[in-house]
């Protein structure tokens, strides 16, 4: 071989090894972003699943509350049937801001708030609620870093290449970013 013909080798090898290293990178990225989409969405099944344990358990202390509880089915049946990270988000917020009337609802009634059925079904919400916000924050980073590498050179024209697209955030809703009333 020449000198020239090494060098045009060299070159289309180092080119190819550097657009499989990107691509590799590329994929790892996407596989973390759809890794943590998939805890969320465990963490919202989870939610989802006790919600109508927790309407349950009220309506039967508070069955004149019939508004309030069927609000919250509806807005859990919208959550099921979303799709896609900002379809999520708000009816997941929607569903949030039902299961806190409950909880408000709760309150004028001492016998639910004692009752232990009652009692585990809010610790267990709330301990989703925290997982949740952890998952959403650990997708959110994880779909920063994917975007970042699929926007940015040299890495953007693997992404071009092969397909790669940017994802969405999860966003909260208009009412998680509103301070909340507290009543003394």
């Amino acid at each position: 071989m020449t000198g020239p013909v090494v060098v045009v080798v060299g070159v289309v090898v180092a080119l190819l090894l550097l657009v499989g290293l990107g691509y590799n990178a590329l994929v790892r990225r996407r596989n973390r972003v759809d890794s943590t989409g998939s805890d969320v969405d465990v963490l919202l099944r989870r939610r989802h699943d006790l919600v109508p344990n927790l309407v349950s358990t009220v309506s039967g202390y508070a069955s004149h509350e019939a508004a309030a509880l069927r609000a919250v089915a509806e807005a859990r049946s919208a959550a099921i049937a979303a799709s896609g990270p900002a379809a999520i988000g708000q009816a997941e917020t929607q569903l949030a801001s039902g299961v806190r009337s409950l909880f408000a609802v709760a309150e004028a009634y001492p016998d639910l708030k004692a009752s232990a059925a009652y009692v585990r079904l809010q610790e267990q919400l709330e301990e989703t609620e925290n997982g949740l916000e952890h998952a959403r924050q650990f997708y959110n980073d994880s779909v920063f870093g994917y975007n970042n590498a699929v926007q940015t050179l040299p890495k953007n024209l693997v992404a071009m290449v092969f397909g790669f697209r940017a994802r969405q955030f999860f966003q909260a809703d208009g009412g998680d970013r509103a301070t909340p009333a507290v009543r003394v």
